[in-house]
């Protein structure tokens, strides 16, 4: 199956680069490019595409408002943040808008070529600078929400939840708690069901949001991996 994905960036030369990089692989294919915010929401809703690659800085619409009000429809369009700036205040707020992956534009084109397999698949990616910033934010932000009823986890979902929240992969929390990658993979599931979360991405947000995980355990730890297939 092919991986349909548009390419939103202001710069011509990022996106003919782009495009070459990512249909140098079979299964990923380029449907469309975008010059600007505004026609990256245009073409996402005409096209359809299973993920889009937004630069967070563009003229007309920028990438954090095109990104919500792509993934506001509900639809199964995922959004990857590229950026160039690794302490980007916008970081926080993508992430809440719905973004599924946030990368620096310097990352290895393996790693982006995996964000965009690992989106498309309904997981999501982080770059390591970007986690420590997310934890980092969550240290200076107290929590505006209520707390939600955490009745509906089960101990060992609380459990899966937290370690996820650490940048553990299933195969290390299966290590950690003794038990199979693929039940791993059956508790993160049931984790993003019961808390309606849409990837992992939201699972991290919201395990540091309501003090299922505490920032120091984490800190320069790895990021969130995607699920094992």
């Amino acid at each position: 199956m092919t991986i349909r994905v548009v390419i939103a960036d202001d710069h011509t030369l990022v996106r003919e680069g782009l495009r070459r990089l990512l249909e140098s692989e079979s299964d990923i294919s380029v449907v469309g490019e975008a010059g600007d915010g505004t026609e990256a929401v245009e073409l996402a809703r005409r096209v359809r595409p299973d993920v889009v690659l937004m630069d967070i800085r563009m003229p007309k619409l920028d990438g954090l408002t095109a990104t919500r009000e792509i993934t506001a429809g509900g639809g199964s369009t995922r959004v990857i943040i590229l950026t160039t700036y690794d302490l980007d205040e916008y970081v926080f707020d993508a992430l809440r808008a719905g973004a599924s992956g946030f990368l620096l534009k310097d990352s290895p084109p393996d790693r982006l070529i995996e964000a965009v397999r690992v989106a498309s698949s309904g997981d999501a990616l982080l770059s390591p600078s970007i986690t420590r910033r997310l934890i980092e934010e969550f240290i200076q932000r107290p929590s505006s929400e209520p707390t939600p009823n955490l009745e509906i986890l089960t101990r060992r979902e609380r459990e899966v939840l937290t370690l996820l929240a650490r940048g553990l992969s299933n195969a290390e929390i299966a290590d950690e708690l003794f038990i199979s990658p693929a039940t791993v993979k059956s508790h993160v599931a049931s984790v993003l069901t019961k808390l309606e979360l849409r990837d992992r991405v939201q699972a991290v947000v919201y395990a540091y949001e309501y003090g299922l995980a505490e920032p120091h355990t984490a800190g320069g730890g790895p990021s969130p991996r995607s699920a094992e297939r």
